[in-house]
């Protein structure tokens, strides 16, 4: 698309740099300007819409405030890509469900898988004794060929008999657990905070250590109260968002 341009008015009835971030937010809405392609320069800007410099910052900042644009330095204001929005931090759906009703394309590789006697987190969030035989395994999420979900999950094994030989590859867990096992979810709690990576977990997600993360602990149970699945997951927030609805 070819972008447009129009002078804006000095009526007084609207400062110039917000008729400036309307004016470029209505443009990358629009898709004008595909993400991660660079607006016009400063300079540009300045001379396109007949504003002064101090004009063009302030509209910029705003657009960097409301995550339309992003800058680097040194090369300046690139369009942000639109984030995906997530609800399965608020229901009680599979990450992978929600993913592929979103119209992203979705991978799973599993990167460990056994049977093994529980902690006490596990125990603690299972309801179980210590020691109590579980599944666990991790497995890697990726949504459009980008890592997105680094994910740890214990199960009670005496609700999955054999699970730890499952083939779980590219498959939904909660899918395996409906149809294999019989198990329906029907609540989880999940507690969620910023943290930052161990080296062998940000090599996995392709990002540095100092990046940071959204931790998410979940618990799900069934019908009858039972605890069927803990995790702890390790989420690359940058090219998504959680929608939690409040009713």
């Amino acid at each position: 698309m070819t972008m447009t341009y129009r002078r804006l008015t000095r009526d007084g009835s609207e400062p110039l740099w917000m008729q400036l971030m309307r004016e470029l937010r209505g443009q990358i809405e629009a898709g004008e300007i595909a993400p991660d392609q660079p607006l016009p320069s400063e300079a540009e800007l300045t001379d396109l819409y007949g504003v002064s410099r101090t004009v063009v910052r302030e509209a910029l900042r705003e657009l960097v405030q409301q995550r339309m644009i992003y800058k680097v330095k040194g090369r300046g204001a690139f369009v942000a890509p639109r984030k995906t929005e997530l609800r399965f931090v608020g229901s009680v759906s599979g990450s992978a469900d929600d993913l592929r009703e979103s119209g992203r394309r979705v991978t799973t590789h599993t990167i460990g898988q056994s049977l093994g006697a529980a902690d006490q987190r596990e125990a603690d969030l299972l309801q179980i004794p210590a020691g109590e035989p579980v599944v666990r395994m991790r497995r890697l999420r990726r949504v459009d060929g980008q890592p997105w979900l680094l994910v740890d999950t214990a199960l009670p094994a005496r609700l999955v008999p054999g699970l730890e030989r499952a083939v779980l590859e590219n498959q939904s867990l909660y899918d395996v657990l409906r149809r294999r096992y019989g198990l329906e979810p029907v609540g989880a709690d999940r507690w969620i905070e910023a943290v930052f990576p161990e080296p062998e977990d940000a090599s996995l997600l392709e990002v540095t250590t100092s990046t940071p993360l959204l931790g998410i602990e979940s618990v799900a149970w069934l019908r009858d109260g039972t605890r069927f699945e803990a995790y702890y997951a390790l989420h690359r927030s940058d090219q998504t968002r959680f929608f939690v609805g409040i009713r």
